[in-house]
């Protein structure tokens, strides 16, 4: 039988056919090395893929301040340090993990049951003993603290309530603009929204210092405890026809955001006494959350005379 033009009797005396007349095993080591891109260090690897398990284990909660061991988080719950959650090791039992579990509910913080693998990813330390606290960038207030903040301010009060907003760059960016127009406070639910974490704190660019936030457990009873106070509330959603600048902002008003995809609850939306939306002409119908609520506190602010 005829053998191929490029061919070479291999170690076991078969013919092995290579592409450009060399055996697999030079082409592989030589050409294959060349054209192959360059692979990931493994540390680097481990860091992105800790990373990733560290953010769906405690989605928006990521840069706080952690405290790990069951010893030092209790320590810091007798020490009334402002705790955003708690995470704890599924089925964990004993006095202390008891004791924790008392004085985080009696304090109204958020309790999250995590597999141990995922303890394992977020632990920075070793010893996190099944329980891991994540501390506020800054402490809350109580929502008469904000109330009773604008009663003595010489401008009618301005609030904002977030509908659940997620992402802590949002957060920050609306802390700067509360800042900016002289809002009176800031008001969060406790679940399903991103709290003060230091990311929020450095988007804000120091503003965080300066915007008092109360963490409520339901948006629409604040929502309709402020009504009751006097204030109108002003919600946005993208399929009203009443445009943002048609509502009148110079008595006490509220603002109310949605969530960066879902917008306004449905409950949240009949609590409201105005529903406005903001022009747009691009091929987007939606804008950032805190772009949005940059454009509505400067209208409440134009309508005030500009006055902070």
């Amino acid at each position: 039988m005829r053998k191929p033009k490029n061919s070479k009797p291999g170690r076991s005396g078969r013919t092995v056919v290579g592409r450009t007349g060399r055996d697999f095993a030079g082409r592989d080591k030589k050409e294959g090395r060349e054209n192959r891109p360059p692979r990931a260090p493994r540390t680097e690897n481990r860091d992105r893929d800790r990373e990733r398990d560290r953010e769906e284990a405690v989605g928006q909660g990521t840069g706080n301040e952690q405290v790990e061991g069951r010893h030092p988080v209790l320590e810091a719950l007798k020490a009334g340090r402002e705790i955003n959650k708690i995470l704890l090791l599924e089925d964990s039992h004993g006095s202390t993990v008891m004791e924790i579990l008392t004085k985080a509910r009696a304090q109204g913080i958020l309790i999250q049951s995590v597999p141990k693998a995922k303890l394992d990813v977020i632990a920075e330390g070793r010893n996190h003993q099944g329980v891991i606290a994540y501390i506020s960038a800054k402490e809350y207030v109580e929502l008469d603290v904000i109330v009773e903040a604008a009663k003595n301010s010489p401008r009618p009060g301005l609030i904002l309530v977030l509908d659940e907003i997620e992402d802590p760059h949002n957060l920050g960016s609306i802390l700067r603009s509360a800042d900016a127009v002289g809002a009176h406070g800031v008001v969060i639910p406790k679940r399903r929204a991103v709290p003060l974490t230091a990311t929020v704190a450095k988007s804000s660019a120091g503003a965080i210092e300066h915007v008092p936030v109360a963490r409520v457990n339901n948006i629409s009873q604040t929502i309709e405890s402020l009504k009751k106070m006097g204030y109108w509330v002003v919600g946005t959603d993208v399929d009203t026809q009443q445009l943002y600048h048609q509502v009148d902002m110079t008595g006490p008003t509220v603002i109310v955001i949605g969530n960066e995809g879902k917008g306004l609850g449905e409950v949240v939306k009949k609590r409201c006494d105005h529903l406005v939306r903001l022009p747009m002409v691009g091929q987007v119908q939606s804008l950032n959350a805190g772009v949005a609520t940059g454009i509505l506190l400067y209208e409440a602010l134009r309508q005030r005379g500009g006055k902070k």
